[in-house]
């Protein structure tokens, strides 16, 4: 299995590639346009100099050369939604070259990138029914018609759906770090190609290459690799030939469909836009730029793995997306102790939004609230479980932690009078508990400890119920 990958990235600026019209998600259709990007005649483009920082940032990270000098093309194709009948790219003088990305394996593996330039996005076609060839009617958004993107063309270095998604997963997460992309999948700011043949055992040439398109999930690519690769093998086990075509995934059947013929670059009929000059670069400049990259996730994990102590699979998943991590970062600035943050953050916090189906941009309280919530358990204010409950209102209301104790009188309880009646109680009405004390069960001891903590609804201080259990205890086996 022989694979490589586009990626289309969508850049974050506030403005489109050509023009100074936005590029804000989820406008009113056609709100956001003008002359350029609706290409009417007598329109000039003039190059977003932010877009191509970003890009230079995503190079740089991404291990690329970067050349000081590119240029860009015209990109000829006919579409509905591309008003130009052009698209404004990059081909024979791209941006930057010669990158890499290594994945995790095991063992670790080296992708190669082949190239890395920019370009502009087209509009956006959306069809009445769920069938392109049947569409009663087609409707046409230009808002994300030149909007800056970048594409990332990979090495055919891949060898399985599972190493795809390891690519891809770790492109996502340098280019969310470096602020070069939101990557936000069902937003289509950052879309996926696959290339994909197979070669026969022995053989140095790949067969017919079939490109996948409409793959907007991690999860769409792994199961349609997995399914050409199969489809391919049935094909070449019978005799067949596989043909050089575009295929689409089809997410209801979990199928591809044939689109169209492959297209070369020959019949993009390629040529040095007439309306933009060389973009030259100074080393100067680049320089600068490489002071402002951000620590990747990879920087980071060291970080928390052998300066924070954090333990490797924590610090993975605190890295898996850049809102966590500084998330977990503030927590630190607000004086947390790292592991104990750490832990709270992984089981307690994400274990609320996995529940709630929030994703790790969506976290729904701040770091000085999740803070101020360890801090009252170390002060004894509250116990562990009555946290736990306070951070669900914490998530549910965005209040003050502090405020919440105050208001519905969560104090823990450390009135040793108080306690040793209710632990009297308990123990008058676990007389089997008893009994298996005085033979030795030591587990008896912590269901009276619980027994105790549901009767003061979890506002018990469990070390005090410990303490005066524990010296109860002794007189029951003396007894």
């Amino acid at each position: 299995m022989v694979v490589g990958l586009e990626v289309h990235a969508e850049l974050l600026t506030k403005s489109k590639m050509f023009c100074r019209c936005s590029t804000r998600f989820g406008d009113p259709p056609n709100s956001n346009v003008c002359p350029v990007c609706l290409g009417l005649p007598g329109s000039l483009p003039v190059v977003n100099g932010e877009a191509v920082r970003l890009a230079v940032i995503a190079a740089l990270t991404l291990n690329c050369q970067v050349n000081l000098r590119s240029r860009f093309a015209r990109k000829n194709y006919f579409y509905p939604d591309l008003p130009k009948g052009y698209q404004i790219s990059q081909y024979d003088e791209p941006l930057a070259v010669n990158g890499y990305v290594m994945i995790p394996g095991p063992p670790p593996k080296k992708i190669r990138i082949r190239r890395l330039h920019l370009e502009e996005d087209a509009g956006k076609s959306l069809h009445a029914g769920d069938d392109i060839t049947r569409a009663a009617y087609s409707l046409l958004d230009f808002n994300r018609c030149g909007v800056p993107l970048i594409e990332i063309v990979s090495e055919p270095d891949i060898s399985s759906p599972e190493e795809a998604r390891q690519y891809l997963e770790e492109l996502r997460r340098i280019l969310e770090f470096t602020g070069v992309s939101d990557v936000k999948m069902e937003e289509g700011s950052m879309r996926v190609d696959s290339n994909i043949s197979l070669r026969r055992a022995g053989q140095d040439q790949p067969g017919a290459l079939v490109e996948l398109k409409n793959l907007n999930s991690f999860r769409a690519v792994v199961r349609a690799l997995a399914y050409e690769r199969d489809r391919q093998s049935r094909i070449l086990a019978a005799g067949g030939t596989v043909l050089r075509e575009t295929r689409g995934w089809d997410e209801s059947l979990e199928i591809t469909v044939p689109l169209r013929a492959k297209e070369t670059s020959e019949d993009y009929r390629y040529f040095p836009d007439p309306d933009l000059p060389p973009l030259v670069l100074s080393e100067e400049w680049l320089e600068k730029v490489r002071r402002e990259v951000p620590p990747l996730p990879e920087e980071k994990r060291e970080y928390y793995v052998n300066v924070l102590g954090i333990p490797a699979y924590d610090a993975g998943i605190l890295t898996s997306s850049r809102k966590l991590a500084e998330f977990f970062d503030e927590c630190m600035s607000e004086g947390a102790d790292p592991k104990v943050a750490s832990n709270w953050i992984l089981s307690e916090l994400l274990g609320y939004m996995n529940s709630c189906g929030l994703g790790p941009d969506a976290i729904p309280t701040s770091p000085e609230f999740l803070v101020k919530l360890v801090k009252l358990i170390e002060k004894g204010v509250i116990s562990g479980r009555i946290a736990k409950d306070i951070l669900v209102k914490m998530a549910e209301t965005g209040r003050d932690p502090e405020e919440i104790v105050r208001e519905e009188g969560l104090q823990q309880v450390t009135d040793e009078a108080f306690l040793q009646q209710v632990i009297d109680q308990v123990i008058a009405e676990n007389p089997s508990a008893v009994e298996g004390i005085k033979k030795g069960r030591s587990k008896a001891i912590g269901f009276l400890v619980g027994q105790v903590m549901k009767k003061t609804g979890g506002r018990a201080n469990p070390e005090i119920v410990n303490i005066i259990i524990k010296s109860k205890l002794e007189w029951i086996r003396d007894a």
